[in-house]
């Protein structure tokens, strides 16, 4: 068992004594104090998880300690020891919120039992914390997602009104014009929905030894045509001397599609001077890293303000194409492979996107 910590308080040396040797027994870093006052100088130098005090202490009692213990951390599991005479202040301390109490002479099956029942308690408060903090993640992608249907459904009942205005009029450019709003919004429609299932399916990651190179190799000849299509010069250079890696290379060969399929965006829509457009995909020995994995454009480039947003949910710079999840999945896969995903950009001056895993990844 894990040292943890516990303060034991009580004015009687000898039962501090043979308590000190019973909670040593069972692993506890045991520290000890004789009446309510030094009681609290540790408490706050400490920060024990439990506390096991006296009610019956000379000045500060043990309900008084119990009350300043919970005013400062009440997350704080405090068992009372009481006299055969002290019923009704151990039963006035539960309604302090005190874990449990225990009687003199103190039995060690009984307190053994009040021990487990204070961490089982403070088990339960961290996983109410963590699905709370779960749950405060799930309402904001909720939210980010309603904003990207919104804006979706904005752009579809915006098409349709110059559509119908363009029949109407019998203005073909009108009539085009609107089908054209339509079909980015349903091409956006189709988009949110693979990332949506993308983002759900990436939630455990899977795993395997794998040559790094190979979900780089694959991205490179899945995009190949779609560069050609945009004017993109789609380059890769291989590392040679990386070693086989503990990964997952289907949510990293995701990674890698998301990155190229933006820098092919990026640079084929960028109206800059002439140039040739290029992106090059690119595996690195880093030290201390088992593999960097390197996406480079010579597009637009991304300013300051933005680059601060890409990696928050639902953020997009596609306007109505995009839907914002696409960095965000890459982000949760790299951070679940203990990884790093950074950019580096400037406005006009291209972009490069890394991203780091690590030498052995614990399963």
């Amino acid at each position: 068992m894990i040292e943890e910590r516990i303060l034991l308080v009580d004015d009687e040396e000898d039962i501090c004594e043979i308590l000190d040797i019973s909670l040593s027994d069972l692993g506890y870093k045991v520290y000890t104090a004789e009446n309510g006052e030094k009681a609290l100088q540790i408490f706050r130098e400490v920060n024990p998880p439990i506390v096991l005090a006296d009610i019956g202490m000379p000045g500060m009692d043990g309900i008084e300690l119990l009350q300043k213990i919970k005013e400062e951390n009440s997350d704080t599991e405090v068992i009372m020891i009481t006299g055969q005479g002290d019923m009704d202040l151990a039963i006035k301390s539960l309604k302090y919120e005190a874990t449990d109490f225990i009687t003199k002479p103190i039995n060690d099956e009984v307190l053994e039992f009040a021990l487990k029942r204070a961490h089982e308690r403070l088990s339960m408060r961290q996983r109410i914390r963590e699905y709370t903090k779960r749950l405060e993640k799930l309402v904001h992608e909720i939210l980010g997602l309603s904003h990207t249907i919104k804006t979706i459904a904005g752009g579809l009942e915006g098409g349709t009104f110059v559509l119908e205005k363009g029949i109407e009029l019998g203005q073909k450019e009108y009539v085009l014009q609107g089908w054209d709003m339509i079909r980015v919004s349903v091409e956006t429609i189709k988009n949110l929905s693979l990332d949506v299932l993308n983002y759900a399916k990436h939630t455990d990651i899977n795993y395997r030894l794998c040559d790094p190179n190979k979900p780089a190799k694959e991205v490179v000849a899945m995009m190949n045509s779609r560069a050609e299509q945009c004017g993109v010069n789609l380059k890769i250079d291989l590392a040679p001397d990386l070693k086989v890696l503990n990964f997952d290379p289907e949510a990293i060969h995701h990674c890698l599609l998301n990155l190229v399929t933006n820098a092919i965006d990026a640079t084929s829509g960028d109206d800059g001077p002439s140039k040739e457009k290029e992106v090059l995909v690119r595996t690195v020995k880093v030290d201390g890293w088992g593999v960097e994995y390197q996406v480079i454009d010579n597009g637009c480039g991304i300013d300051e303000e933005i680059k601060e947003k890409i990696f928050k949910s639902f953020f997009s710079t596609k306007g109505p194409m995009g839907t914002g999840i696409g960095l965000m999945v890459a982000k949760k896969v790299v951070d679940e492979h203990k990884g790093l995903l950074e950019v580096e950009s400037e406005k006009r001056s291209g972009t490069k996107f890394t991203i780091k895993l690590p030498e052995k990844t614990q399963i």
